[in-house]
């Protein structure tokens, strides 16, 4: 759809539109599919509107989680309980870092070296030598191992305060020694682990107070609250470079779901299917020439030793 020339004032004027031609919502993905392929003598005919709405959805999840990159960002403090929540929309992290005083974001890493088990004394009943669970002992707010506790309780050791020195007093003379080191701990900017049970992260103790970014993937479908909740398909959106794939989504799932829809012509909608698909990978991975060119010439440079 192009853009009138009355659109123009408003679209300057107002301040909660800027951007939004890049992409469509997914209401005119619907409209604009059962307009095409939907009706006497076209491909889809006799396929329900649900149908198409069910897979303009599933495609549109299916899309953000590895072609469109639906990120959103949080910036919080982190609390004294070195505890967060995840977002409601949450399906996966894509980074975790925190800023300095000078606005730089020095990432976290995950550590695979602890966790938040399920404490069995906090249970009354007693079952041999152990304590039988009760069903809300895992989810309860307060409910924490002692594992949990001894990783919290951690002397906090403010980033860039300790210099090769007081690590050697601290852990014996290592100059020339720190063979072996794990990478994932050679580093000062802090740890986290996911506990994926009860839905919350959980930071290290030189994290307390720092201002945390999350960025995280979500689905790209957005609800609409009330009493009944429902999916806004006019305020989730697709990028317009990847709307065809969309369409070759919605295509395929509704020609699969017919048991008439001949095997050849299946075969057909899937392979254009994956070509759209990467065709909008391509499209939406945004390779700059010039920027890409900067990068050669920085990794042509030779390392002197």
């Amino acid at each position: 759809m192009g853009v009138t020339i009355d659109r123009y004032h408003q679209y300057y004027a107002d301040g909660g539109t800027h951007g939004s031609y890049a992409r469509i919502s997914l209401q005119e993905i619907i409209d604009s599919f059962s307009a095409t392929y939907i009706g006497e003598n076209k491909l889809c005919d006799g396929v329900l509107l649900a149908d198409v709405t069910f897979h303009a959805i599933r495609g549109l999840q299916e899309l953000s989680y590895d072609t469109l990159r639906t990120t959103k960002d949080w910036e919080v403090v982190v609390p004294s309980t070195l505890v967060m929540v995840m977002p409601v929309d949450y399906v996966n992290y894509v980074k975790l870092s925190w800023s300095d005083a000078n606005g730089i974001e020095r990432v976290i890493y995950p550590t695979s070296k602890t966790s938040n088990p399920l404490d069995i004394t906090t249970a009354t009943t007693d079952f041999g030598a152990f304590a039988t669970l009760s069903d809300d002992t895992d989810l309860a707010s307060d409910e924490t191992s002692d594992t949990w506790t001894n990783y919290n309780s951690q002397s906090v050791n403010e980033i860039g305060n300790t210099n090769a020195d007081q690590i050697d007093d601290e852990y014996g003379n290592l100059v020339g020694g720190r063979y072996g080191i794990d990478p994932q701990h050679a580093q000062a900017n802090g740890t986290f682990f996911i506990d994926e049970s009860v839905g919350r992260f959980h930071f290290s103790s030189n994290l307390a107070g720092k201002t945390l970014v999350l960025r995280y993937l979500s689905d790209g479908v957005i609800s609409t609250s009330g009493s009944s909740s429902t999916i806004n398909l006019a305020g989730s959106y697709v990028p317009k470079l990847a709307e065809e794939a969309i369409y070759k989504h919605i295509l395929y799932g509704v020609l699969l779901a017919r048991k008439d829809s001949p095997a050849g012509l299946l075969a057909q909608i899937k392979k254009e299917r994956f070509a759209e698909t990467r065709k909008a990978k391509l499209r939406l991975s945004n390779i700059k020439l010039e920027e890409l060119t900067q990068i050669l010439r920085g990794s042509s440079k030779q390392i002197k030793h």
